[in-house]
C-alpha cells in the first residue's frame, strides 16, 4: 500500500510538474535550440561543398573538352606491326606521321595542395547567389507559412503545432544529411521553413500566455531566446568541425536523432484552453506593432547577409581551413547569448524602447567594420558586436510584441507573435537573396555598409514605443465589469 501510494503521488508530481510553466519554457527552449542549430549548422558546410561539387563537375568537364584537343599523348595511334611505327590520327591528314616505336612519354602534374585558396573567379562569386537563394528559401517560405500558423494555434492549441514542427523538422535533416544536389538541399532548407514556423508561433504563443506578468514574460522570453542563442552558437563550430573530421552526413543525423527525442516529449504536452484573439490583418494595421517587428526584422537581417556572404569573401580573402568559416561565426554567437540573457532583466528597468534604440545602432556600426578585417581574428570584435546588438533588439522587442496585445489588443498571443515570426523571416529571407546579388554585383565590403545604414537610420523610430497609447475600449472594460458587480445604491468612486 505505500509503494502504491507513492508511486501514484510521483505520478501526480510529474503530472503538475508538466502543467507547470518551468517546464513549458524548458520545452520551449530545447525547441529553439534544435531549430537555429539545424538553421546555422549549414552555414559553413554548404559554401565549401557547392563549390567543391561545381568545381569537380568543372574541371570534369574541362578534362573531357580539352582531351580531343590536346597536343601531347591524346591522339590516337595505330601501332604497324610490320615495321615497327606508330601511325597518329589527328584532325588532319597533315597530323599523320610515322616514327620509330618510342616509349610514351609521361607527364607528371603535381598534386593539388587541398589548403590552396579557391581562386576569385567567376565559378566563385557565382556561388554567392546560389547560397544566398539556398539560405533565403526556409525563410520565404516560413514567411508564407506564419500567417497560417498564427490564428491556427488560437484554435487548435499550441502543442500540435510544435510537435508538428519537430516532425517536419526531422524530415528536413535527413534530407540534409542524404542530398548531394542543390536542388534536393534546396528543398530540405524550404522544408525546414515549415516546421520552424510551427515551432517558433507556437514556442512563443505559449510562453506568453503562461507568463502574465509582463516582467516575468521577459525574463522568460529571454531564457527562451537563450536556447536560440545556444543553437546559433553551436551549429556553426559544429558543422565545421564535423564537416572536415568527418563528413557532411554527420552533424545533420545527430540532429535528426535529438530532434526525434525531444519530439516524444511533446505528446504529452498539456492542453490549454483559449479564448478568440484579436485577427492578424488588426495587429498589422498597429503602427507601433510594425515598429517592433520591423526592428526585429532589419536587426537579424544584417546577420542574414553576413552568414551567407562571410564563407565566400573569407576563402577569397583569408585562404581558411574549413572549421575556421564555422568559427569565425562564435564570436556573434557568444555575445547574442550574452546580451539575450542580460538584457531580458535589464530592459525592463531601463526601457525596452532605448534597448532596442542603442542595439539598432550597435548592429549598424558593427556590420560597417566587419570588411576591415584582415584575417580570421580581426573578425573577433565586430561579430561580437553584432550579435551582442542583435540580442538587445529580440530581447526587449520580443516582449514587447506580447505587451502591446495586452495594452491595446485582446490578450491572445499566436497571431502577433506570428507576426514577430514574420519579421525575422523577412530578415532571413530578402537578407541572403538579395545579399548574394549585391555581393556579387558592387563586393561583400558595400553590401556590409549598406545594411549598416539601414539598421542607424531605422534605430530612432524605437523612441515611439516609447510610451505607446492604451487602447480606449479596453481601457473601459474592466471598469465597465466594476459597475456591473457593483450592487444596487452602491456607486463607484470613478
Amino acid at each position: 500500500r505505500i509503494k502504491t501510494i507513492l508511486d501514484f503521488s510521483l505520478l501526480t508530481w510529474l503530472r503538475e510538474e508538466k502543467q507547470s510553466r518551468r517546464l513549458i519554457l524548458l520545452i520551449v527552449f530545447i525547441a529553439l535550440l534544435l531549430d537555429n542549430m539545424l538553421l546555422t549548422v549549414v552555414v559553413p558546410i554548404i559554401p565549401s561543398y557547392l563549390y567543391s561539387v561545381d568545381d569537380e563537375a568543372a574541371q570534369s568537364v574541362q578534362n573531357h573538352s580539352m582531351s580531343p584537343l590536346s597536343p601531347s599523348g591524346t591522339f590516337q595511334s595505330i601501332v604497324s606491326l610490320y615495321d615497327n611505327t606508330t601511325h597518329l590520327t589527328g584532325l588532319s591528314p597533315q597530323m599523320s606521321t610515322a616514327s620509330p616505336m618510342t616509349p610514351a612519354p609521361t607527364s607528371v602534374t603535381p598534386p593539388q595542395n587541398k589548403s590552396d585558396c579557391p581562386k576569385a573567379d567567376d565559378q566563385l562569386l557565382n556561388e554567392n547567389v546560389k547560397v544566398g537563394l539556398l539560405f533565403a528559401s526556409k525563410a520565404t517560405v516560413q514567411l508564407i507559412t506564419n500567417p497560417f500558423i498564427g490564428p491556427l494555434t488560437n484554435r487548435i492549441g499550441y502543442q500540435i503545432p510544435m510537435f508538428a514542427g519537430f516532425c517536419i523538422m526531422f524530415v528536413s535533416t535527413l534530407m540534409f544529411a542524404f542530398s548531394s544536389s542543390y536542388t534536393l538541399l534546396f528543398l530540405a532548407r524550404s522544408l525546414q521553413g515549415v516546421g520552424s514556423s510551427c515551432s517558433s508561433v507556437a514556442g512563443m504563443g505559449m510562453l506568453a500566455s503562461v507568463y502574465s506578468d509582463d516582467e516575468e514574460r521577459g525574463n522568460a522570453i529571454g531564457i527562451a531566446l537563450g536556447g536560440l542563442a545556444m543553437g546559433v552558437l553551436v551549429g556553426p563550430p559544429f558543422g565545421s568541425v564535423m564537416y572536415e573530421f568527418v563528413g557532411k552526413t554527420a552533424p545533420f543525423l545527430i540532429l535528426a536523432v535529438l530532434a526525434v527525442l525531444d519530439g516524444g516529449e511533446f505528446i504529452n504536452l498539456c492542453s490549454l484552453s483559449f479564448q478568440k484573439g484579436t485577427s492578424l490583418i488588426t495587429l498589422m494595421k498597429d503602427p507601433y506593432i510594425l515598429i517592433a517587428a520591423g526592428s526585429i526584422c532589419f536587426a537579424n537581417m544584417a546577420i542574414a547577409m553576413l552568414e551567407p556572404a562571410l564563407p565566400i569573401w573569407m576563402m577569397e580573402t583569408m585562404c581558411p581551413r574549413k572549421w575556421q568559416l564555422g568559427v569565425a561565426f562564435v564570436p556573434a554567437s557568444i555575445s547574442y547569448l550574452i546580451g539575450t540573457n542580460i538584457f531580458a532583466v535589464l530592459a525592463h528597468k531601463m526601457g525596452r524602447w532605448l534597448c532596442s534604440l542603442i542595439g539598432m545602432l550597435l548592429v549598424g556600426i558593427s556590420i560597417i567594420c566587419v570588411p576591415l578585417a584582415k584575417d580570421i581574428y580581426g573578425l573577433i570584435v565586430p561579430n561580437f558586436g553584432v550579435g551582442f546588438a542583435i540580442g538587445m533588439v529580440d530581447s526587449s522587442m520580443m516582449p514587447i510584441m506580447g505587451y502591446l496585445v495586452d495594452l491595446r489588443h485582446v490578450s491572445v498571443y499566436g497571431s502577433v507573435y506570428a507576426i514577430a515570426d514574420v519579421a525575422f523571416c523577412m530578415g532571413f529571407a530578402f537578407g541572403p537573396s538579395a545579399g548574394g546579388v549585391i555581393a556579387r554585383s558592387i563586393g561583400f565590403p558595400w553590401l556590409m555598409t549598406i545594411i549598416g545604414v539601414v539598421d542607424i537610420l531605422f534605430a530612432p523610430l524605437c523612441f515611439l514605443l516609447r510610451n505607446p497609447p492604451a487602447n480606449e475600449e479596453k481601457m473601459l472594460r474592466p471598469q465597465l465589469m466594476m459597475s456591473q458587480m457593483l450592487p444596487l445604491g452602491v456607486k463607484s468612486n470613478n
